[in-house]
């Protein structure tokens, strides 16, 4: 802690801090102790007595995410430190935390990583205007004026930013918009995922957590949606803590800050920072001691409550039954004037956004298996199987693909609701509704995987394949549609819930809160701890709306525009074998069907086959940004001129040689979306990446040394220029000896072909919204058709793919007719909108 900070925080002011977090946290862990017996008493009750729920139709992945690398690249980073701008390696593991190394070599020798970010309580900024209005806001005293110079400069149009209420901001910067909105998308994943931080798995400690947060925060008259109610349960408490804490500190240190606007502004980040840091770790050693007390006690209270199960259940409803006879009629009057009315425009308001959602979710599973069917059709069958499967198996987590569904979310607007039944914001429910979404295409995704593996026991040709994956296509999206419709219903009903129950609570507390202390006396003394009045009065205002709640939704299943089912349709027992299969172990495509060379360690294969999507920069290219922006874009534009020569002139060694293999692994080479690529030689295919075609990229001074050596060999400039404009490269076979091109049969003869336009407005888009198009900046969604040999370069005509269509964002792509040139050269399809300005990739 510096000594600015240290004088702010200085012994006396940490002492009171500690007093105030201890406070917070007793009265806390009061309502914790209590909501526990509660929560044990409802798990052992469902245990017992059953769910009586409808059974999902879709298979659950139990580890879906196990040993896979979600995403890694390379991106600008700033340090407030020394105040400068330094390229990082990240790596996005399967726990979705953001691990940034020194540079990628780091990373590869296993050395520690300079930082580890929990997103969760952040939010994803994409403009400087955005991150200063929330710190103007946050800021105690006087704002910045106009004139003064900002908190934080940033040498590109792109910046990316993870802002906190009150812990550490990060700062990071991208080359292109395209590489912005990757990460972004990467960025929201972590933050949703690392949101999601309570175990639902839990059956006792969750639900008594939640309802001890919300108990706690309704004693202090917090009624309604709570933002911060993310992450895990000590990152909870700590917000909980600051909530309370932070008003306090601004009055007190803010009018001592003393400097220019934005030196304040950046001293009040540092003190907020480690105020939350210093509370965080005494939050976590007294929320640690209360759970393992009250697990102490959960074998005896276990014991009690299934001995007395009956007499605890009568004893309640005994209760219930008292305060419906004072609350209800009430309650009744307050949702016939207050909420009734409201109801529907609520639940039409969440329905639209939801329902578009969850039908992107479907149209982006059927597009993927087709295309996948499509390419096997083209490519020979079983060979391919694998391959394509392991990508298939990782839709749901790869954050581009998925973004087209999540973003249906962003239309949920409750405008005039939020106020009414103050919700704060309506971003609790995009991100719940997003999860349900993740979660319904993996549940698609692994019952597709599961039984198609089961088919394949049969032995059968290519055709045979194709048609049975046809066949488990639609009968998976039966399932989907059905198990979608029951997810949906049951996201409203929720939701709708969450939003009206606080309301009423808060309408009925002046009437209704000081009559509970006389229930009290109703509860015998050995039922105390399972029996709470506060819970059995807001069961019976929940009762009050739930009538109303399930009869609009059950209304709006008749409506065909949602896509939802009625309850009277029940599928019991559709597929009774089904779930039998889901208990098997794991499947590993790439190890049963990937044909992957013996040669490759074992490690390396995982490694890439495991990866769901790489984006990487070349360290070579990083920049420091020392000088500024002015040098950074100046040196931008020599390196990409530099680069389309020295890369088209390089010579690499000998095909086949273990050394050169070695050698460029360790390279960062760049990595373009395809259509689906022309079948390579059968050395070719024994080489497979994580999904990844790779174009091999030396060193700079290996590029000049091999350019220099190999000038004649070199295609001409304007051809050179032709080439990199058009963006259109080939894959060949490992045989090809001269760059006569061969066009192929096409893949599907139904469609008309179409010549990709190299100067189409989707890439003069790109380039308008770029700095520097590089030619080693390509896309994200990658084939896995690459040879990781050096081969000898050839010129090669300056030829497009032929009938690519345009696709969504990472969706796969099939290309029809692409010709063959000389070994080394890549296929870029110019219909592709999504690679021609996106990101460079290792393998």
């Amino acid at each position: 802690m510096g000594d600015v900070i240290s004088s702010h925080l200085d012994e006396s002011r940490r002492q009171h801090i500690a007093e105030k977090t201890a406070k917070v946290l007793g009265e806390f862990c009061q309502f914790y102790k209590d909501q526990y017996g509660v929560a044990l008493f409802n798990s052992v009750r469902y245990e017992i007595e059953g769910s009586g729920g409808l059974q999902s139709q879709l298979l659950h992945r139990k580890v879906p995410l196990e040993d896979h690398v979600i995403f890694s690249g390379n991106l600008f980073q700033y340090l407030e430190e020394n105040k400068k701008w330094r390229n990082r390696f990240s790596v996005v593991p399967h726990n979705y935390g953001l691990v940034l190394y020194e540079n990628k070599p780091a990373y590869e020798r296993g050395m520690q990583p300079r930082i580890l970010i929990n997103s969760a309580g952040y939010k994803i900024l994409t403009s400087l205007e955005q991150y200063f209005e929330l710190v103007n806001n946050s800021f105690p005293g006087t704002t910045s004026k106009s004139g003064n110079a900002p908190i934080l400069k940033c040498p590109t149009q792109f910046p990316l930013i993870l802002w906190h209420p009150y812990a550490r901001h990060y700062y990071f910067c991208l080359m292109t918009g395209k590489e912005q909105d990757k990460w972004r998308a990467v960025f929201q994943d972590c933050v949703r995922h690392c949101n999601n931080g309570i175990p639902e798995d839990s059956k006792v400690e969750a639900p008594a957590f939640t309802d001890a947060v919300r108990m706690y925060r309704q004693s202090k008259e917090q009624y309604g949606t709570w933002d911060m109610l993310c992450g895990t349960e000590v990152q909870i408490l700590s917000n909980l803590v600051m909530e309370e804490l932070v008003p306090d500190l601004k009055s007190s240190i803010g009018p001592r800050l003393k400097g220019k606007s934005q030196e304040r502004q950046r001293i009040w980040i540092q003190i907020s920072d480690a105020v939350y840091r210093m509370v965080f770790e005494q939050t976590k050693a007294q929320y640690e001691a209360v759970v393992a007390k009250c697990e102490l006690e959960q074998p005896r209270m276990a014991s009690i409550i299934r001995t007395d199960m009956d007499q605890i259940i009568t004893s309640k409803e005994h209760l219930a039954s008292k305060i419906r006879a004072s609350v209800f009629p009430k309650a009744e009057i307050c949702v016939r004037n207050h909420v009734q009315p409201y109801i529907s425009s609520i639940l039409e308001a969440l329905m639209s956004p939801t329902s578009k959602g969850f039908a992107e979710v479907r149209e982006v599973f059927f597009k993927e298996v087709t295309d996948m069917n499509m390419n096997i059709v083209n490519e020979g069958g079983m060979e391919k199987l694998g391959e394509y499967m392991e990508k298939l198996s990782q839709l749901a987590f790869h954050p581009v693909k998925m973004q087209s569904c999540y973003e249906k979310m962003d239309q949920l607007k409750l405008e005039g609701l939020q106020q009414r039944f103050d919700v704060s914001s309506p971003s609790v429910f995009k991100q719940r509704a997003q999860i349900h979404m993740r979660q319904q295409m993996d549940d698609a995704v692994y019952t597709f995987e599961t039984l198609l593996h089961q088919e394949l026991g049969k032995m059968m040709g290519k055709d045979d394949l194709c048609k049975s994956i046809q066949r488990i296509l639609e009968r998976v999206l039966k399932k989907f549609d059905y198990d979608s419709s029951t997810v949906r219903k049951k996201f409203f009903r929720e939701a709708l819930l969450q939003i009206t129950v606080p309301f009423l609570l808060k309408k009925l507390a002046p009437t209704c809160k000081g009559e509970l202390p006389k229930f009290q006396e109703l509860i015998f003394e050995d039922f105390a701890n399972f029996i709470l009045v506060e819970n059995t009065y807001e069961e019976v205002v929940l009762q009050s709306v739930m009538k109303d709640i399930m009869q609009a939704v059950k209304e709006a299943a008749v409506q065909r525009k949602h896509n939802l089912y009625r309850d009277s349709m029940v599928m019991h027992n559709s597929d009774p074998n089904l779930h039998l299969l889901g208990e098997g172990a794991p499947i590993d495509w790439g190890e049963e069907y990937g044909n992957e060379s013996d040669a490759d360690p074992s490690a390396e294969k995982r490694r890439r086959a495991k990866q769901v999507v790489s984006v990487i920069h070349d360290d070579e290219r990083a920049l420091s940004y020392e000088s500024g922006a002015e040098r950074l874009m100046h040196q931008s534009s020599q390196e990409e001129t530099e680069s389309a020569e020295l890369e088209t002139c390089s010579a690499p060694g000998t095909p086949g040689s273990s050394d050169d293999v070695k050698e460029i692994r360790e390279m960062l080479v760049t990595e373009v979306q395809v259509e689906t690529p022309v079948p390579a030689g059968d050395e070719a295919k024994k080489h497979l990446t994580n999904g990844t075609i790779v174009q091999e990229s030396g060193t700079s001074g290996e590029r000049v040394a091999e350019g220099a050596a190999q000038k004649a060999d070199c295609p001409a400039p304007l051809e050179l220029t032709a080439r990199h404009d058009a963006g259109c490269q080939s894959p060949v076979s490992e045989g090809a000896q001269a760059p006569k091109a061969v066009p192929t049969a096409p893949a599907s003869p139904g469609k008309p072909p179409s010549l990709g336009d190299a100067g189409s407005p989707a890439e003069e888009r790109a380039e308008a919204n770029s700095h520097k198009p590089s030619d080693k900046e390509t896309g994200e969604e990658v084939s896995t058709q690459a040879c990781v040999e050096n081969v000898e370069p050839a010129q090669t005509a300056p030829e497009t793919s032929v009938g690519a269509p345009e696709t969504s964002v990472g969706a796969p792509e099939t290309s029809v007719g692409a010709p063959e040139t000389s070994v080394g050269a890549i296929e870029t399809s110019m219909g592709t909108t999504e690679t021609s300005e996106g990101m460079q990739t290792e393998f």
